[in-house]
């Protein structure tokens, strides 16, 4: 596997070691068959909406928190993060505080609370997440600050996810969200890590927040100039971490841009067919089958749907509006 300059930490030894320990504190994904006659490939869905927390975040999360003797941690997240940071702490006796936007999801902001976890609320035009949180940090001296993807500790936790996928069974393509980058990294490191070279991972990722895309087609790392106004708050970032950005330029086949409308109708799908409720960022994979499903004629697909924490009122207007 490829040696990776902002993480020489990820090494064979220390994947197999997170591989080996992080199972026994999470659950494992949910995988279902995914019937849609009009695509004409063999979809199977890899859903972590019954993880801890409600998404994959939980896995990076504990991961992290689990390796460091902070008693306090600062985070930013829109919201998934923010849950699993909470809860980790508080499985671990420690105490944390999440720096969200006040347009974050109520139902992530009410969970974050339920796990005992300390709520900021920021209003993203004013002041970023990353300069709020820069500012609790200078507070607290005793803190540490976790990232919500750009940290080796955070990949490899996400990677257990891409570990149980390729030991399920042969997938010709993977298709991954993408935001700041950190599961797609993981997905990445787990598939070279194991040697699957022939698989395909391609991400998902909302129209209107594409910076991923443009980064892989210029090859360079390219921000947006705000955080995106998407329905997919998940993805809501203003670019890839730098550690992720080092792993997907050379792991990644492609990029997929998903328009918000392809996104609702991807999470209504779910509803429909697979009795499964999602998050828009997490039926982002299922809304780039819609957008490009030529690109995925007659292949075997693994679409991740990487959480289930979705507002009930945007639940219910995606829903009722399209039904």
């Amino acid at each position: 596997m490829l040696h990776y300059e902002i993480a020489p930490e990820l090494t064979p030894a220390y994947i197999q070691s997170v591989w080996q320990t992080l199972p026994r504190h999470i659950r494992p994904t949910l995988f279902l068959s995914a019937p849609c006659p009009e695509l004409k490939c063999e979809v199977t869905i890899a859903s972590e909406t019954f993880q801890y927390t409600g998404s994959f975040k939980f896995r990076a999360a504990y991961n992290l928190l689990s390796s460091i003797p902070q008693p306090h941690i600062i985070a930013a997240s829109s919201g998934n993060f923010g849950q699993a940071i909470a809860y980790a702490s508080k499985l671990l006796g420690k105490t944390c505080t999440i720096v969200m936007p006040n347009t974050s999801a109520q139902v992530k902001i009410a969970a974050v609370k339920a796990y005992e976890g300390s709520v900021d609320l920021v209003d993203v035009r004013q002041v970023s997440r990353a300069e709020r949180v820069a500012q609790l940090m200078a507070q607290r001296t005793d803190a540490f600050q976790a990232q919500a993807y750009d940290d080796y500790r955070v990949v490899t936790g996400n990677s257990t996810l891409g570990q149980e996928i390729f030991n399920t069974t042969h997938f010709d393509v993977i298709v991954a969200p993408i935001g700041g980058g950190g599961l797609s990294s993981g997905i990445v490191l787990a598939r070279d890590f194991l040697q699957h070279t022939e698989t395909e991972i391609i991400g998902a990722e909302p129209l209107p927040g594409n910076d991923a895309a443009r980064s892989l087609q210029s090859g360079r790392l390219i921000r947006n100039e705000q955080e995106p106004a998407t329905i997919a708050d998940g993805a809501r970032t203003v670019s890839l971490g730098k550690l992720n950005w080092e792993i997907l330029q050379h792991g990644l086949t492609d990029i997929i841009e998903v328009p918000d409308a392809l996104t609702s109708r991807a999470l209504l799908h779910c509803f429909r067919y697979l009795n499964l409720k999602v998050e828009p960022t997490g039926a982002l994979t299922i809304g780039a089958l819609f957008a490009d499903p030529e690109r995925f004629s007659g292949k075997r697909v693994c679409c991740i749907v990487s959480g289930g924490n979705v507002d009930p009122s945007v639940y219910a207007q995606i829903l009722t509006t399209e039904i």
